[in-house]
C-alpha cells in the first residue's frame, strides 16, 4: 500500500532589511532570522514565500542563495510587495491584504506558517491581524537568536500573540464587516432595523463558529439564499474548503432518503448496482444545507444526529464507518418545538441544531424593505431577460402603494415578489414597466391571494360570518359589498391603525392629522361591530 504523502510546510515571511542584512563571508557570523528559520532541525520548510519591497531585490537574492546552501530541499520564492513606506500602517495593511486575497492557498495539502520576527513592527502587527481574521489561514512562528556563545541557528516557537488592535485599523475591519453584511443581504440596502440587526448577528456567528445553524421562517423568506451566502462568505474567508451541498428534505421519501443522505454500498438493496457516496460525504469540508429539516423521518433524524455529533456514520448496507466533517445549516418553516411535543421530531436533534437559531421575517413584516427589494428584483430580471428593465415613477409608486398595504398578503414572500417583477418585466414593452403593466399584475396577485373574492356570493359569506345570517340579510347590496371589503382588510391587518391606513390611504393625504383608527372604529360601530369582532383569525404579526 502506497504511503500518503505528508503535507507540505509553507512559510510566509517578510524579508528583514536590517536583521537579514549582510554581505561577504562575515554575514555567516551573524544571526539572520530568515536564514535560521530554514536551519531548524525539527522544522522542514518545503517552501518559503519571501516577501520584500521592490528596493530590496539584491538582499532577497543573497538570502535566497544562502537558504539553498543550508536547506537545499527548501524552495524559495521571492515576492515583490508594493510597500514604499513600511511604517505607513494603511499602506502596509492594504498591500498585505491584497497579497493574502490573491494567494492560491491549498489548506488540504499544505500547512501555513507566518514568520513574525522580521519586518517593521507595523508589518508584524498587520501580519498578525491577517492571521487573526483568517485572511491568512496560518499559524504564527517566531524565531530567536542562539543564547550565550552558541553559534547555532537559534530556536523557534509557534505561538499566539496577544497584540492589541491598532486604532487606525479599526475602520478597516469595520469596512470588512460592512462588506460581509452587504454580501449576506445580496447587496440590498435594507431599512428594517430588526432585520439588519439579525443579519449582523448572523455575520458574527457565521465567521466565528462552525456549530450548526438553524434558520426558520415562512416559505419564500430567503432561507436557501441566505445559506448559500453564508457559505460564500466563509469560503471567501477560507474557513471552508469543501462544497455547498443542499437538499430539500420534503423531496425525500422512504428508503431513498437514507441512500440520498448517507449513501450506500453496492448490493445494499435491490437496484444498488454501485456505491453511492451520499450528500453528507459530498459536503466534507464544506456546508450541508438541509431545508425543511422537519420533514425528515425518525431513522434519518437519528443517523443525522450521530453524524453531526461524531462526524462519522454508516452508509446503507455497510459495516464500515465513513467520516465527513461538514457544517450543518438547517432550514424549516415549522415550529420544531411543537413537532417535538407531538413526537414528530427528535428532542436531542433539536437541542443539537438549536445552538444558533435565526428567524427570517416574512416580507409583509418588512414593508420598508419592499422598495429596495423591488429594485433588486428589477436588476435580477434584467439579467434573466438579457435586457435593461426599468419601471417609471408612476408605476413604481402605484405598485408600492399596493405592496405595502394590508391587501398585499405576500404569502409566498420573496418568491411572490420575484415572480411578480419577472412577469411585469416580461410583458413590458421594451423592458419599461408602466402603470398598465402594474394594474394587470395586481389583478393577478389579488386573484392568487384572494381566490373567489370577486365571485358571486363572496361578500355575503364574509359578512354573514361576522354579522350572522339574519343581520346580513337586512343590509343593502351597496353596504354589504363595502363592509365585506373592510372586513377583508381588517382580517389581514395586525392592528386597527394598520387597517385604517390601508382603507383611507388616499383621503388621509389631505388631512393634517388623520386618525385612521378612529374613522374605522366609527364605521364598524354603524353595524354594531368592534375591532375584536372583526380581527379574529387575523395572521400573527
Amino acid at each position: 500500500m502506497a504511503k500518503t504523502r505528508a503535507r507540505k510546510t509553507v512559510v510566509l515571511g517578510m524579508l528583514g532589511t536590517m536583521l537579514d542584512g549582510g554581505q561577504g563571508p562575515r554575514r555567516w557570523d551573524r544571526w539572520r532570522p530568515t536564514v535560521s528559520l530554514c536551519q531548524q532541525e525539527d522544522l522542514l520548510v518545503d517552501r518559503l514565500e519571501l516577501l520584500h519591497a521592490p528596493s530590496a531585490g539584491v538582499l532577497a537574492a543573497t538570502v535566497t542563495e544562502d537558504i539553498l546552501q543550508v536547506s537545499p530541499d527548501t524552495q524559495v520564492r521571492g515576492v515583490e510587495v508594493d510597500i514604499q513606506d513600511p511604517w505607513d500602517l494603511e499602506e502596509v495593511y492594504g498591500a498585505l491584504l491584497d497579497y493574502a486575497r490573491s494567494y492560491p492557498f491549498q489548506p488540504e495539502q499544505e500547512d501555513y506558517l507566518v514568520h513574525i520576527t522580521t519586518g517593521t513592527h507595523i508589518v508584524q502587527i498587520c501580519m498578525f491581524l491577517l492571521v487573526e481574521s483568517r485572511h491568512l489561514p496560518a499559524r504564527l512562528i517566531q524565531t530567536a537568536p542562539p543564547s550565550g556563545r552558541d553559534r547555532g541557528p537559534g530556536g523557534h516557537s509557534i505561538i499566539d500573540l496577544d497584540l492589541s488592535k491598532h486604532d487606525r485599523l479599526a475602520t478597516r475591519f469595520q469596512q470588512e464587516q460592512r462588506e460581509g453584511l452587504s454580501f449576506l443581504k445580496a447587496g440590498i440596502d435594507t431599512r428594517n432595523a430588526a432585520f439588519n440587526q439579525l443579519i449582523e448577528r448572523i455575520e458574527q456567528v457565521a465567521i466565528r463558529s462552525r456549530a450548526p445553524l438553524l434558520i426558520t421562517g415562512p416559505t419564500g423568506a430567503g432561507k436557501s439564499q441566505l445559506a448559500r451566502r453564508i457559505y460564500a462568505l466563509k469560503k471567501a474567508r477560507r474557513q471552508v474548503s469543501g462544497p455547498f451541498v443542499d437538499l430539500n428534505c420534503a423531496t425525500l421519501r422512504g428508503d431513498a432518503a437514507m441512500s440520498a443522505l448517507f449513501g450506500h454500498v453496492k448490493g445494499a438493496f435491490t437496484g444498488a448496482l454501485s456505491d453511492r457516496p451520499g450528500l453528507l460525504r459530498q459536503a466534507n469540508g464544506g456546508i450541508l444545507f438541509l431545508d425543511e429539516i422537519g420533514e425528515l423521518g425518525a431513522d434519518e433524524q437519528a443517523m443525522l444526529l450521530r453524524a453531526v455529533e461524531e462526524q462519522h456514520f454508516l452508509p446503507v448496507g455497510s459495516d464500515k464507518e465513513v467520516e465527513s466533517r461538514f457544517q450543518l445549516i438547517a432550514g424549516t418553516n415549522r415550529d420544531l418545538q411543537t413537532e417535538v411535543a407531538q413526537g414528530r421530531f427528535r428532542e436531542d436533534l433539536l437541542a443539537r441544531i438549536n445552538l444558533w437559531t435565526f428567524r427570517l421575517p416574512a416580507l409583509r413584516e418588512r414593508p420598508e424593505d419592499i422598495l429596495p427589494n423591488l429594485l433588486y428584483e428589477l436588476d435580477q430580471a434584467s439579467q434573466t431577460l438579457d435586457t435593461r428593465v426599468t419601471m417609471n415613477r408612476e408605476a413604481q409608486e402605484h405598485f408600492l402603494r399596493f405592496a405595502t398595504s394590508p391587501e398585499a398578503r405576500w404569502s409566498g414572500n420573496f418568491r411572490d415578489l420575484n415572480a411578480a417583477v419577472l412577469r411585469m418585466a416580461t410583458l413590458a414593452p421594451g423592458g419599461r414597466i408602466t402603470r398598465e403593466n402594474v394594474d394587470e399584475e395586481l389583478e393577478r396577485l389579488r386573484a392568487h391571494w384572494h381566490p373567489g373574492s370577486t365571485g358571486p356570493g363572496a361578500p355575503e359569506e364574509l359578512v354573514r360570518e361576522v354579522l350572522g345570517a339574519g343581520l346580513a340579510a337586512e343590509l343593502d347590496r351597496f353596504d354589504r359589498v363595502q363592509l365585506a371589503d373592510v372586513l377583508a382588510v381588517c382580517r389581514q391587518s395586525r392592528s386597527m391603525s394598520e387597517a385604517g391606513r390601508g382603507l383611507f390611504a388616499r383621503s388621509r393625504e389631505r388631512k393634517q392629522s388623520p386618525n385612521d383608527a378612529d374613522r374605522l372604529r366609527k364605521y364598524l360601530a354603524r353595524f354594531g361591530l368592534s375591532w375584536g369582532d372583526v380581527s379574529r383569525g387575523s395572521p400573527a404579526s
